[in-house]
């Protein structure tokens, strides 16, 4: 820690160049995108400073890269959940252990029981729109089931955050493949496309290894896209911080080394497409339309962070081709 805090930048390893699937942005982005921005604005109580940054996040662009051929129903319903779910993760940075627990309860409450349950909470107003209304069984299951898993992590994140904790690196990495919300995004890939797999499909081991790395390389690259702006404000809940306080790597050796992890994750995606089983014509089809929006996931979540202003501001195109990150000043308590 005392090396990397010597360290005025960084170089950032060149994700977009090992990831060579080709991008694709669904044509009813704009439209989409600009109406689930007033969609969540409308019930969202923001401060005009919060207001901004929310429109620069551009979750609507990300929703439609990573759904590039949902119809314009189900991306509308995607965007605005996908606009929901980082509004989630900023309030649950916020929050304290107690108020985490309460956003989950609200929240899982609205999705078990859209019609049933109520609440003047913007979090379970905006929860109980469409999210699971037109879903297959199979995947509204999993959709809700990854939801308490995303903020069963997160209550954990706020818990170590309290007790200025560092994980382990295996307690972390458990942990951050559930914060990152990555799992009910891959339930909506069947809800977008109209497919619900079986479970025996769902639960195969080579399925499951292709939603793991999936989700480990838009996780660990989104820790070296996001460790600027959450070392400046002391946040440690990253793989970066991680290395540093527990194998002694310095910032620019630790970035190496998260990066390397990355690009593994893609070799290793590959590697388990290759050996996929089959269950019959439909269900391989069904299987097929799966893995590409893993893949549209994969891809969009790599460029859509130079886009947004989440982690650079309005200077991401220059990080993009430079790869070069000057750290911010850690702001005083």
């Amino acid at each position: 820690m005392t090396i990397s805090q010597k360290l005025d930048s960084f170089i950032m390893p060149d994700l977009v160049d090992h990831c060579t699937y080709p991008q694709h942005l669904n044509r009813n982005w704009f439209e989409v995108s600009r109406q689930s921005e007033r969609f969540l604005l409308e019930y969202a109580n923001f401060s005009q400073k919060k207001r901004c940054t929310f429109l620069g996040l551009k979750a609507g662009e990300l929703t439609s890269a990573c759904y590039p051929n949902a119809d314009t129903y189900y991306l509308q319903v995607t965007a605005d959940f996908m606009g929901y779910l980082f509004t989630l993760d900023d309030w649950s940075d916020d929050f304290g252990v107690d108020d985490n627990c309460n956003l989950a309860e609200c929240v899982m409450n609205a999705l078990r029981d859209p019609s049933g349950f109520q609440t003047d909470k913007a979090a379970g107003i905006l929860a109980k729109d469409r999210y699971v209304a037109k879903g297959g069984p199979g995947c509204t299951a999993r959709f809700i089931h990854t939801m308490d898993l995303f903020f069963k992590a997160i209550a954990q994140q706020a818990r170590d955050r309290r007790d200025r904790l560092i994980p382990d690196t295996e307690a972390y990495i458990e942990v951050r493949r559930d914060t990152s919300g990555c799992k009910p995004c891959f339930a909506l890939i069947e809800f977008c496309a109209g497919i619900d797999l079986p479970e025996e499909v769902s639960q195969h081991p080579i399925i499951q290894s292709l939603e793991e790395a999936t989700n480990d390389l838009i996780t660990w690259s989104n820790d070296i896209f996001s460790y600027n702006v959450e070392q400046a404000r002391g946040d440690t809940h990253n793989m970066i911080s991680v290395f540093m306080e527990r194998q002694g790597h310095d910032l620019q050796t630790a970035v190496d080394a998260v990066g390397d992890l990355c690009k593994a994750s893609i070799d290793r995606f590959e590697a388990n497409r290759q050996s996929l089983p089959s269950w019959g014509p439909k269900v391989d089809d069904d299987v097929q339309v799966y893995i590409q929006g893993l893949q549209d996931w994969i891809v969009g979540s790599l460029h859509w962070s130079f886009d947004t202003t989440r982690y650079f501001g309005q200077n991401g195109a220059v990080v993009k081709k430079h790869r070069v990150v000057t750290l911010l000043p850690v702001r005083k308590a």
